[in-house]
Parts: C-alpha cells; structure tokens; sequence
C-alpha cells in the first residue's frame, strides 16, 4: 500500500476522498485501521479501500502513515508502532499540539514526521492546512505530501511556530463560523423567517463574503464599508456588534484557544 491511516474518522475520510478523487492514489493502495468496525465499514463501503484493526498491519504495508487519532492517544499509538517504522516512511500528523520535537521524542530514533492541521470544511473540499516538517523530511517528500492535503482544499507550509496559530484560526474557526449563522437564524427566525430558509440565509452569505475575501484581495475593512451606507441599516448593525464588544470577543477566543493548544 501507498498510504496508510490510523484512525478512520471524519477528518481520515475527508483526506482518503480527496486523495481518490483528484486520482492521486487509487483506493486499492490506501489501507486504514481504527477500533470501531463502523467506522471501519463505512470507508470500505464508501471508498473501496482495504480496512483492518491492527495499527501495525497499516505501518508494514505503508509508505506514508497518517496518525488520524485523537491527541490523546498519540502517546499509545506511537509506543505501539515505532519500533516498525522505517527511514524510508513518512508519518503525517493532524493533532494540535504535538511538537515535532515531542513526536520525536517519543519514536526515540530519525523519523520522517510532517505535521499538519487541517479543519473540518475538508469535509465538503473547502478546508485549508497548514504543514510543516522535520530535517529528515525532502522537499520532494514534502511536496507529495502537500499535493494530499490539498486534495480537499488548501494547504499552505509554515513555520511549526505558526502551528498553534492555525488551530486557532482555521482549525477550531468553523464552531465559531457554525455558532454566527445559527444567531443570525435565530434573529431572523425572531423576526418572522422559516428556520430552514433563515439557515439558507445565513450561510450562504458567510460563504459569499468569505468568497469577497479571498477573490477580490480587498481588505475586510474595504469591504465592510462597502455594505455600510451613511445613516443606514447595517452601519446602526455594526454599530451595535462594536458596542457589544464583539471583535474582543473573537480575540479572547482566539487567544484562548491558541493557549490550549500549546498545552495540548
């Protein structure tokens, strides 16, 4: 196999999707283990891949291993596993927290090691990633690497110092995302709207001045004050948001989720 997944979950089978979609690897080279049979059933159903619940089966028969468990059971998984790893292999992470130097620590050898953070919008192609490695890694291997992440949104190498930031600011931000449009339903709902279509609203004009970011390349700031007309409905909007303290309100969140994953 090319690639191997511990760990079966929501973000292993955004990555598996990306990867067979954009036919980087077929779905008879990609081999995944997890301790849930559902889990298990559901990728070999969905996907076509080969599934199994012996961790060390996925290092033997892989080239690229993906730690796709949760943070806490790094340490377990890695004692079970590094006594198979080979130079030539590469281990991906996507747990915040977990320094390379950490990871290292704990295979107790030379191990190739990328750590990335996606966020959960790979599960629809949209997430963004951010990498970064270790010496032992080649830019060759890493740009492999990347061209994975990438097979369900963006991906963007940094420095590992920045890691604790994109938890911050891409990997926890959807639940904040997720938690505005259901308070802009709920006042719409207030105010008269059918739920189904104050959702509808809501996100898709989240995901239209998202898209104004990203394709214009105009400041946020530019574009707010584009919306705010003199004396008009959305600048009495925003003023509230200010009075509020909404714009503290995401930075202390922020803050205190950078904070968290640091000790992670």
């Amino acid at each position: 196999m090319e690639i191997g997944f511990i760990g079966c979950g929501n973000m292993a089978n955004a990555i598996m999707k990306g990867i067979i979609n954009n036919h980087l690897v077929p779905a008879s080279e990609i081999i995944g283990s997890d301790l849930s049979t559902d889990s298990l059933n559901k990728v070999k159903d969905e996907l076509g891949i080969h599934v199994t619940t012996d961790n060390k089966e996925v290092v033997k028969s892989s080239e690229v291993i993906f730690l796709s468990v949760k943070p806490q059971f790094y340490k377990s998984v890695i004692a079970e596993i590094k006594d198979l790893i080979k130079d030539s292999q590469i281990v991906v992470t996507i747990a915040p927290g977990k320094t390379m130097e950490w990871l290292e620590t704990k295979f107790g050898k030379q191990v190739k090691i990328i750590r990335s953070m996606p966020n959960t919008p790979a599960l629809v192609g949209e997430g963004i990633t951010a990498a970064c490695c270790n010496q032992y890694v080649t830019k060759k291997e890493l740009d492999y690497v990347v061209s994975i992440l990438k097979g369900f949104g963006k991906c963007e190498v940094l420095p590992e110092h920045l890691m604790d930031v994109v938890v911050s600011v891409s990997g926890s931000s959807p639940a904040y995302v997720f938690m505005f449009i259901e308070a802009m339903a709920d006042a719409a709902v207030a105010d008269g709207m059918p739920r189904a279509l104050a959702y509808e609203f809501a996100a898709q004009a989240v995901l239209g001045s998202a898209k104004m970011v990203l394709e214009t390349g105009k400041h946020p700031a530019e574009l707010k004050d584009m919306v705010c007309s003199p004396g008009g409905t959305t600048i009495e909007a925003v003023r509230v948001l200010e009075q509020k303290g909404m714009r503290s309100a995401v930075i202390e969140a922020m803050k205190a989720c950078t904070k968290k994953a640091k000790g992670m």
